[in-house]
């Protein structure tokens, strides 16, 4: 594992790095895989691969989830959040499921779509860029 900032290797434990002192993920300089230097615009790093996220890719910071506006989601979550519709829209198919089969066995479907509405709402909800086409 390597420094996104400056492109030191550093433990998988660690929480910031000990060359540079940002925390542990920050940064978009460098591949945390590889540790070559990335462009500040690149999703997937040249040298091997792997997808290179930075904080402004997995948070809302434009006011958008994944594909769609935050406020729709808001209100996808808030009125279909317990058969997991919103989960679909972003491409978590597995939670989806998970959520419909959890709503109709125990009923508890709801209470994980009030978490998800939560999070969406305080800007935490975080999604894997390889599901966003």
């Amino acid at each position: 594992m390597f420094c996104k900032n400056c492109g030191e290797a550093i433990n998988d434990n660690q929480a910031i790095c000990l060359k540079c002192g940002v925390k542990v993920g920050d940064g978009n300089a460098y591949c945390a895989n590889c540790g070559q230097a990335v462009a500040p615009e690149a999703t997937v790093c040249l040298n091997c691969g792997v997808a290179v996220t930075n904080q402004a890719q997995q948070k809302d910071l434009d006011g958008k989830l994944g594909n769609y506006d935050k406020i729709v989601m808001i209100i996808v979550c808030l009125f279909l959040g317990g058969l997991g519709i919103h989960n679909f829209m972003l491409g978590e198919t597995k939670k989806g499921v998970f959520k419909i089969i959890m709503s109709l066995l125990c009923g508890i479907g709801g209470i994980l779509a009030l978490i998800d509405l939560i999070k969406i709402c305080m800007g935490n909800y975080v999604i894997d860029p390889e599901k966003l086409v």
